[in-house]
């Protein structure tokens, strides 16, 4: 499997026509997927049936929406939608965020998340089947909601952003994909086999699932860009550790950077961003990212997949210049990859 994903983050920096030409860059050199998350003001699916207008081929996924701020049956009706006018290129990417978003942003208690990510996920397959959803759950009644207009493919991918073993579990268990943020390279094996545990209560192979981790590129056109892209690199990872809630802090001290998460939260909670990012050591941005020239970024996605992955989905550090992301698009692009 060649297949290399792109997100982008729909933010306000970047304009609509800037995504549109990133979009169409990535379609025309044979990305899989087009992904892109909802954050400060921008829903998800706005953005991806825009881009859909103006795209052949690539897919278009949502990465993510969460599990708390709209019905599983409005979900079901608006990823259909997206379905149906990209003939059948949609990919549902799921998660349930976390408190600060789901409480501080859409006022919902973030109650029992993994309960609340099956009963949603079961809903959703069975809407998108156009069978008629009568359900009883936890979280959700509904009786004699029938979808009209269902998806074009008939089993649309549903894929999970995981982190904690018992999350990993799950999205082995229901879903098609697995999308983790800040996946170590080293430790991808035994997360698989977390996945696997998950994968063999449905009666499947983990190989089954498609592991598709964001993986923070910046291909450098020289040593002082090189230095500048790492120093946004770590940047960016700090913020995820030190401002994210414990998920991301959590997540590297279970990876062995216990004491280089410690001291990324301290630098964070006292307000000093720049001693938060020099906190990020080298080794752990070798774990996690890709970084160099073009051969080097080349190599370096090779060992990840080698590693376990099967489609990385490359993003950006925030900072990122438009001629940076553009020259990362095509020095790793899967058509390049073929030369």
């Amino acid at each position: 499997m060649n297949d290399i994903g792109l997100s982008i983050n729909s933010r306000g920096e970047t304009s609509d026509e800037e995504l549109i030409s990133i979009a169409k860059l990535a379609d025309d050199l044979g990305y899989h997927s087009f992904w892109t998350s909802e954050s400060w003001g921008r829903d998800a699916f706005t953005i991806l049936t825009m881009i859909a207008c103006h795209t052949e081929n690539i897919r278009l996924a949502t990465g993510i929406v969460n599990t708390y701020s709209r019905t599983p049956a409005l979900l079901a009706q608006t990823i259909a939608s997206l379905d149906i006018i990209s003939k059948g290129r949609a990919i549902l990417g799921l998660g349930t965020s976390g408190k600060v978003v789901v409480e501080g942003w859409h006022g919902v208690n973030f109650d029992s998340p993994l309960a609340r990510t099956r009963e949603y996920i079961e809903i959703i397959r069975k809407a998108l089947s156009g069978s008629p959803v009568h359900h009883l759950g936890k979280f959700y009644t509904m009786d004699r909601f029938r979808m009209i207009s269902p998806s074009v493919q008939q089993s649309l991918p549903i894929y999970v952003a995981s982190l904690g073993p018992k999350n990993l579990a799950l999205t082995g268990e229901l879903a098609d994909g697995w999308l983790p943020v800040w996946a170590n390279r080293e430790r991808l094996p035994d997360l698989k086999e977390q996945l696997s545990v998950g994968a063999a209560k449905s009666g499947r192979s983990v190989n089954e699932v498609t592991v598709a981790p964001y993986l923070m590129c910046y291909t450098s056109e020289n040593d002082e860009d090189l230095a500048h892209g790492a120093q946004l690199l770590r940047a960016h990872m700090a913020y995820y550790i030190g401002g994210m809630g414990s998920y991301y802090f959590d997540s590297f001290s279970r990876a062995g950077f216990a004491d280089e998460a410690n001291a990324v939260r301290a630098a964070w909670s006292s307000r000093n961003r720049e001693q938060a990012a020099n906190s990020v050591t080298d080794r752990m941005l070798e774990s996690v990212v890709v970084l160099g020239d073009r051969d080097q970024c080349r190599d370096q996605i090779t060992k990840f997949r080698q590693a376990g992955i099967d489609m990385p989905v490359v993003t950006f550090p925030h900072g990122a210049t438009l001629e940076t992301i553009h020259r990362t698009i095509k020095s790793i692009a899967p058509q390049m990859s073929k030369q």
